[in-house]
């Protein structure tokens, strides 16, 4: 333990209590080990000067460059003085300022012809490269500062500074730390070192920080980063022994069980995907140990529609490329659910399926389609199919499709009138409110109003067709009486057929079920099949157990589903299953939909206490077997009153409850079950150490566990953030070119280019299409301006360059840009600005305004209304885009480009283009594929901190390793380390790795895995 103390010594023991202090406090850095591992960020050579052009903006850089200039000017009137001099290496030039009586010294000392090194933070200034009040060492042979001596004859390290400390001070702090190297404990396997070619820690730690020659470097870093991911792949290669070793009740499918009945009823045919992954987790559940296993693109995978096909939402249809995560769908049991996952699929061939009433719907080859034929009853194809075997062998179309159900739809708007008088008067011939057939407020509106409005039109100026009078003909209705006609049959879960009438407008016939009514003799037939080309599309995650919705003229389709398959097969054997979900919202919204799936075969209990006396029965399929038993359905949230939470908890410990959905509230101490067999969690809760353990004591034995994602994950970040689950991947997305053109626009480097924006923005007006405009504030002084009348004692403190002047502004608001707008670059346009804090009818007026297209700019925040509906938007600009996240970012322009004019989203960005800001909004604008996108999004942050978060008790310990780059030496680790585990679990022969071990875990988690 004496080699180890050596390292965990306090610095402030060595360097002294200010240099320590310093360290401490802004390089995270307290003992030996740490300054050790603190490694240089380059190296600079002698006689080869850093490339000045090179340097990176807003960032904290060491420098090594040639006086070229130097002079003192004089500013207020002669009563300040500021010195500059200006260096060069050959290949750029960097300004360097010093104001007051701070230029005496430099003034003295950097002469022309001298070489120095030099730190400070780069900014720009009147195009410049800069440096204000730079530290800085002279590199002369007069100089006597010890830095010259250790610059002669080998590489000078940069390391990662601040401006407490620069680099050449960190260098002389690590040089009284640096004999303390040969103490490191070395945790690699003589055997894996010597097999891999790898140095001793010891040599590699004096190469990282002095080395000798570049292949010093490069040597010194192949065998840091191998520490750095072997160490971690061996505590999660520990835990997934671990776990392999903990007993867990085997769950085997049960023939003729409530699974068996659920799928006889489901209209689901599995793709080879589905049936692969289903397969990996039955077989896990099989076993007698514990599951662990992450399953991403469980749902929405590979199935897309046009970014103009319409989406049904509780305020009518959407576009699908106005679809975001949080967006709430219909679906067709008639209820709501929210999308939780968004995959653009870049261009595919697209399909369209005609059916008989003459509706058509949009699709790529491998869409999901609820249809049934006589000879096979209800089935789910994928478009491919449907086109291979489209007709019966008598000629006779094979597949019909059934309607929604009705739902209750609502946009918000006033509905004065009464729907079935108006409905008469528009039938008659009269002029409706707001110019057009039928206000979007009547169509969008609950069923008992569409209804009244429906029967009112016919009843106007409908006949009867046929004896029994169930269809209706409505004759020369103008087109958007007849479009109007043929929404409210849909949505009624009717039909509508139209065709063009011999003296000019339609005839529509319509027939709709009887209030309460089963609508299966609406079926509408799949007439053929057609190719419309290649368009852009994406597909959809609905959080819904059918993962369905609603798509144009009210036809159903939807993604598909796993988890529920897997909880069922679970409570078959005999066990109990429980999902969790993020919010209460969300636990409420899935045991509703789990229970509707489920039908008869679950027993809608956990709502209320009174709910609960009603189901009654207490029929367990898993307890009793058979799949006439059933199961209860319970429902568990921490806002539960207080009797309901008592029965819900009874029905878990007691057995008397299958399936429990719920929130975090099922992990805690007072739950218990009677014998938890499967917890199914959504990606959403990204479920940590601490949380899987607190498992571990809910049934007989541990139970099995599957980690749902419909995030795409990058190889390297799912081997290292969840490398103790097993990983399934279905169907996973593939790369596509985006459909929206996206650029950066510079506003500050180059003015011409904003102009030309909104020139831009003026064109798709002249062209018939309108814009959005989005800004991160609204302007109404939600913020506090800043203090005025204080002016800065130091000048060099003063922001002096376009990205310091960025950071320190407010961010560019709606009130302020709209009115610019109005009066500048778009002035004679239709501009309206819309934000969360209008009047809602002033914020409907606008939306409705903007939707028939007599607005053409809408300028308004991320809170842009999901009610809008306006396909031939075609033009986004993003103001200050570098203040949003990726996905915000992709989001928004999303919701352009969707119908068959291209999309353009705009990035305006003040800030420089060597700046990281700028780096990643050009990475941004570079694609749309999701995996590319989730990598640039772990990109901007430490790949230490994402491990934090994920796995709970391990400390942000990557320094050298990078997750995204270095998937070999991470793929390689994992197998040595699951080698060596698989052979030693108790590190019996590798002390020095579990010294290693302990330092990278804390307590808790090493506690856990002396337990083996």
């Amino acid at each position: 333990m004496e080699r180890v103390a050596a390292l965990d010594e306090p610095l402030k023991k060595i360097l002294g209590g200010t240099t320590a202090k310093v360290l401490a406090e802004h390089l995270g850095l307290e003992t030996v080990g740490d300054l050790l591992h603190h490694y240089p960020r380059r190296y600079a050579e002698r006689g080869e000067l850093t490339r000045l052009s090179d340097l990176p903006l807003d960032e904290h850089v060491t420098v090594v460059a040639q006086v070229a200039d130097a002079r003192v000017l004089t500013f207020n009137h002669g009563r300040g003085q500021r010195l500059e001099v200006t260096l060069t290496d050959g290949s750029g030039r960097l300004q360097l300022v010093f104001f007051g009586k701070g230029i005496h010294k430099p003034h003295k000392d950097l002469l022309p012809g001298r070489r120095a090194m030099f730190a400070g933070k780069v900014s720009v200034f009147n195009r410049k490269l800069q440096l204000a009040h730079p530290e800085y060492e002279l590199l002369d042979r007069d100089a006597d500062n010890g830095v010259v001596d250790a610059f002669a004859n080998q590489l000078m390290p940069i390391y990662p500074a601040c401006q407490q400390m620069a680099s050449w001070k960190i260098a002389k702090a690590v040089d009284a730390v640096l004999p303390s190297a040969q103490d490191a404990v070395d945790p690699l396997p003589p055997g894996l070192r010597e097999g891999r070619a790898l140095i001793p820690l010891t040599e590699a730690l004096l190469k990282i920080h002095r080395p000798g020659t570049k292949a010093d470097i490069a040597d010194a870093r192949a065998r840091l980063k191998w520490d750095e991911a072997f160490v971690l792949q061996v505590a999660l290669a520990r835990r997934r022994f671990a776990d392999a070793q903990l007993p867990a009740v085997p769950r085997r499918l049960i023939q003729g069980g409530i699974l068996d009945a659920f799928d006889a009823r489901l209209p689901f045919t599995l793709t080879e995907g589905q049936t692969k992954v289903s397969r990996e987790i039955f077989d896990d559940l099989a076993t007698e140990h514990p599951m662990h296993r992450l399953l991403q693109g469980e749902v929405g995978s590979g199935k897309a529609q046009p970014l103009d096909a319409l989406v049904l939402t509780p305020r009518g249809f959407r576009p699908m490329g106005e679809m975001a995560p949080g967006t709430e769908v219909v679906v067709p049991s008639g209820g709501t659910a929210l999308v939780d996952g968004v995959f653009p699929q870049g261009e595919r061939e697209v399909w369209r399926l005609v059916l008989s009433d003459g509706s058509t719907v949009e699709c790529d080859d491998e869409h999901l389609w609820i249809v049934s034929s006589r000879a096979t009853g209800e089935r789910v194809l994928i478009t491919r199919a449907l086109r291979a075997d489209l007709l019966d062998d008598d000629g006779r179309p094979r597949w019909s499709i059934a309607p929604a159900t009705p739902a209750d739809l609502d946009d918000g708007g006033p509905r004065p009138l009464d729907a079935y008088e108006l409905g008469r008067t528009v039938g008659a011939g009269g002029a409706a409110p707001a110019g057009r057939a039928v206000p979007d407020a009547y169509r969008n509106a609950p069923v008992k109003d569409r209804r009244a409005l429906l029967t009112g039109l016919l009843d106007a100026g409908g006949e009867p067709l046929g004896t029994d009078g169930a269809a209706r003909l409505f004759r020369a209705a103008p087109a958007p009486l007849a479009a109007d006609l043929a929404w409210l049959a849909r949505s009624l879960g009717g039909t509508a057929r139209s065709a063009p009438a011999a003296g000019g407008g339609h005839d529509v016939t319509v027939a709709v079920p009887e209030e309460g009514s089963g609508g299966d003799a609406f079926r509408r037939t799949v007439l053929a099949v057609e190719h419309v080309g290649r368009r852009p599309v994406q597909c959809i995650s609905v959080a819904h157990p059918s993962h369905a919705y609603v798509t144009d003229h009210f036809t159903v389709t939807h993604n598909t589903m796993v988890a529920l398959r897997a909880m069922l097969g679970v409570v078959d054997s005999g066990g109990q299953a429980a999902m969790l979900a993020p919010t209460e919202v969300l636990a409420q919204q899935h045991h509703r939909s789990v229970t509707e799936m489920m039908g008869d075969l679950a027993e809608n209990w956990g709502l209320s206490a009174a709910q609960s006396a009603e189901g009654g029965g207490g029929r367990r399929a898993g307890m009793s077997g058979g799949a006439e038993q059933g199961t209860k359905v319970v429902l568990l949230t921490g806002s539960m009153g207080a009797a309901a939470r008592r029965q819900a908890l009874l029905d878990l410990v007691t057995g008397e409850a299958g399936i429990v959905i719920g929130t975090h509230a099922l992990i805690e101490d007072v739950v218990q079950f009677h014998d938890l067999g499967l917890v199914v969690v959504d990606e959403q809760h990204r479920f940590g150490v601490e949380q899987r353990d607190a498992l571990r004591s809910k049934g007989k034995q541990p139970p099995h566990l599957l980690v749902m994602t419909a995030t795409p994950i990058p190889r390297t970040v799912a081997m290292t953030v969840f490398g103790d689950l097993e990983t399934s991947v279905l169907d996973q997305l593939p790369a596509g070119r985006s459909p929206i053109a996206s650029h950066v626009v510079p506003a500050k480097d180059k003015p011409h280019f904003l102009a030309r924006a909104w020139e831009r923005v003026r064109e798709e007006v002249a062209a018939g299409h309108q814009a959005y405009v989005v800004c991160p504030r609204i302007g109404d002084d939600e913020e506090a301006p800043a203090p005025k009348g204080k002016k800065a004692k130091d000048p060099a403190a003063q922001p002096s360059s376009p990205e310091d002047l960025a950071e320190k502004r407010p961010p560019l608001a709606v009130l302020d840009i709209a009115e610019q707008l109005g009066k500048g670059p778009l002035a004679g346009l239709r501009v309206a600005v819309l934000h969360g804090r209008m009047a809602p009818d002033d914020k409907d007026d606008v939306m409705r305004r903007f939707a028939a297209g007599a607005l053409d700019v809408l300028v308004a925040t991320t809170v842009i209304e999901v009610g809008v509906n306006v396909p031939n938007a075609t033009v986004m600009v993003i103001m200050d885009a570098d203040r949003f996240g990726v996905s915000q970012l992709h989001q928004l322009r999303g919701r352009v480009g969707r119908g068959s004019a291209p999309g353009l989203c705009l990035l305006v960005s003040e800030m420089p283009e060597a700046s990281p800001a700028r780096a990643r909004l050009a990475a941004v604008a570079a694609t749309l594929d999701g995996f590319e996108l989730s990598r640039i999004d772990l990109e901007q942050r430490r790949e230490g901190d994402v491990l934090g978060q994920a796995q709970s008790g391990v400390r942000s310990s990557l320094r050298m390793l990078a997750v995204i780059d270095d998937e070999e030496v991470i793929t390689a680790a994992r197998e040595e380390a699951t080698a060596l585990v698989a052979a030693d679990p108790e590190l019996t022969g590798c002390p020095e790795l579990r010294t290693a071990l302990s330092a990278l875990l804390d307590d808790e988690r090493e506690s856990y895995l002396d337990k083996g």
